[in-house]
């Protein structure tokens, strides 16, 4: 590859931990965008322009749809470069949990300045398996046996970030409450958390997530232990540094969907067919029909005869990601605190119970004045917009109300002149209507202006937000016409897409536009800034 920056002067210096087609790529890529502004770097001729390969962006990511499945991503970015690949790799559309956006963590992947393969908390196993894949068919990983990217040449210890506004860094809280949202009779079972942030640094605008670190229920982490035979006290030093083998458990190791790399250690400890099944579902197969059930417990159950030792056992194990949950508090409303609109999630598989780890953790295990880590994820484009007076129209069925009730309190709190019509449904009426005191007291006060409530379980046929949406087609066309922006936040799956497609549809019908001019009417919304999106 032709070194871009003219000797001696390079701008990526030998020690960063590039190798030299990337430190010379690099080199050339930020001659030519700082040109003569750069002191020191020789800005590039035409014919000199970087032909690296393309760094992911959102600008052309057509893949970057939380909707689509992998194997159809992954299509589409075929024929792009490998840094877009690694791109649509990722599940998620900018969700924050990697600590990233999904295009700068697929370029720090590439470049090496991240090792870590598994930080995207919503593509799971699948998304990893792929990056792995990449990595060794674009040859970006590490050769067998090379040193670390560090080790070429040994610095400080880099900074860990803001305290309380990353991942790496985060803030010690207090939690200060919890109370439910549904009423008796309800099949859900859903918080309202409330925590401080007095002497986080935390100072969030709405529209922002909360990063939060759970830990795993004690009772789970006493049956592996006891599955495994081995003794809770015993003290093993790891990246986290000495602690008892139960404090690794608990606060550390991920306990949910057992990994690739523990089926490959278990496949170790077998043999025959037992063997040849651990290989498999450490190679994504699905022999039996029940890895997606295969938590860490179970894992150890399907393989009783394989216990390995404690220390090996949790090099196995994945690190406990943090998860981001969408603030529903406003800083204006609400100061020197944040609250959270939380489902707990349990289901019972094979006479087992099975429990969200951080749902869970905020729903019943945390006790008042506990202290938990949290940091503040700001938001990618999703937030109110500039001019208080600027319509907006929001739709958050179930806990997607959370930025809804922010964005509600922020403007009541400023008094912004603004029109708000809010979109909400959830399974019945009687149990499932959330905030239904504060919504109906923001009616009464002028605040919002429109209430449109849709129960799924409530009468014989089923009626969710997007049917809402269009039964008020004329009156929603009227709003988006005259410059309302329009939110919605919930299930990127299935919930999200109907209401793009009930969009579509009130611009076709209400608005007389083709069905090709209606698509485009949504997406000339999504490019204006318009129509945004926090969905998961």
């Amino acid at each position: 590859m032709t070194q871009h920056v003219t000797p001696p002067l390079v701008l990526i210096p030998e020690s960063a931990p590039f190798n030299p087609d990337q430190r010379a790529w690099l080199s050339g890529y930020f001659a030519a965008l700082l040109g003569p502004a750069m002191t020191g770097a020789t800005a590039l001729g035409g014919a000199e322009v970087p032909t690296g390969p393309a760094l992911a962006d959102n600008g052309d990511a057509p893949w970057h749809d939380p909707s689509l499945p992998l194997d159809e991503r992954m299509g589409m970015a075929q024929d792009r470069s490998a840094p877009q690949k690694l791109m649509a790799a990722m599940a998620q559309q900018d969700c924050g949990q990697c600590g990233y956006n999904c295009a700068d963590y697929a370029n720090a992947i590439f470049l090496k300045t991240e090792e870590r393969l598994n930080l995207c908390q919503p593509g799971g196993k699948d998304t990893l398996r792929m990056l792995k894949k990449l990595e060794a068919e674009l040859g970006t990983a590490a050769p067998a046996g090379a040193a670390a990217p560090a080790a070429e040449a040994p610095t400080a210890e880099a900074p860990l970030g803001p305290y309380g506004l990353c991942r790496e860094n985060p803030a010690e809280a207090v939690f200060l409450s919890r109370r439910r949202l549904n009423a008796p009779g309800g099949e859900k079972e859903t918080w309202h958390v409330e925590i401080d942030l007095k002497g986080t640094g935390i100072d969030y605008v709405v529209g922002d997530s909360l990063g939060l670190f759970p830990a795993n229920a004690p009772a789970l982490v006493d049956t592996v232990i006891a599955e495994l035979g081995a003794r809770p006290e015993r003290v093993i030093a790891t990246k986290f540094g000495e602690k008892t083998l139960r404090e690794h458990l608990l606060t550390a190791y991920a306990l949910g969907a057992a990994p690739d790399s523990l089926f490959q250690l278990l496949s170790l400890l077998t043999s025959g067919a037992q063997r040849r099944k651990a290989q498999s579902l450490a190679a994504g197969e699905d022999p039996d029909g029940d890895l997606a059930y295969l938590d860490v417990l179970a894992a150890l159950h399907k393989f009783p005869g394989a216990r390995p030792d404690a220390e090996v056992f949790l090099e196995a194990l994945d690190e406990l990601q943090p998860r981001l949950y969408s603030i529903s508090s406003s800083p204006k409303a609400d100061p020197g605190r944040v609250s959270l609109t939380v489902d707990a999630v349990r289901y019972s598989h094979r006479s087992r119970l099975r429990l969200g780890v951080a749902s869970t953790h905020l729903g019943e295990r945390l006790a008042e004045t506990a202290t938990v880590r949290i940091y503040l994820q700001k938001a990618h484009g999703f937030g109110l917009p500039a001019s208080p007076e600027t319509p907006i129209i929001m739709c958050g069925p179930g806990t997607g109300i959370a930025p809804f009730r922010a964005f509600l309190r922020e403007r009541a709190a400023t008094g912004a002149p603004g029109r708000n019509w809010l979109f909400f449904g959830h399974q019945r009426q009687a149990s499932d209507f959330f905030y239904r005191e504060e919504l109906n007291a923001l009616k009464d006060q002028g605040v919002l202006t429109r209430l449109s409530l849709a129960w799924s379980r409530d009468g014989s046929e089923k009626t969710y937000v997007q049917d809402r949406m269009r039964e008020n087609g004329r009156e929603l066309w009227r709003w988006l016409e005259e410059g309302a922006h329009f939110y919605v936040c919930g299930d990127a799956k299935r919930m999200a897409k109907d209401v793009e497609r009930a969009i579509i549809d009130v611009a076709a019908k209400e608005g007389g536009r083709s069905p090709e001019d209606a698509v485009a009417y949504l997406a000339a919304l999504k490019k204006a800034g318009r129509y945004q999106a926090d969905v998961y």
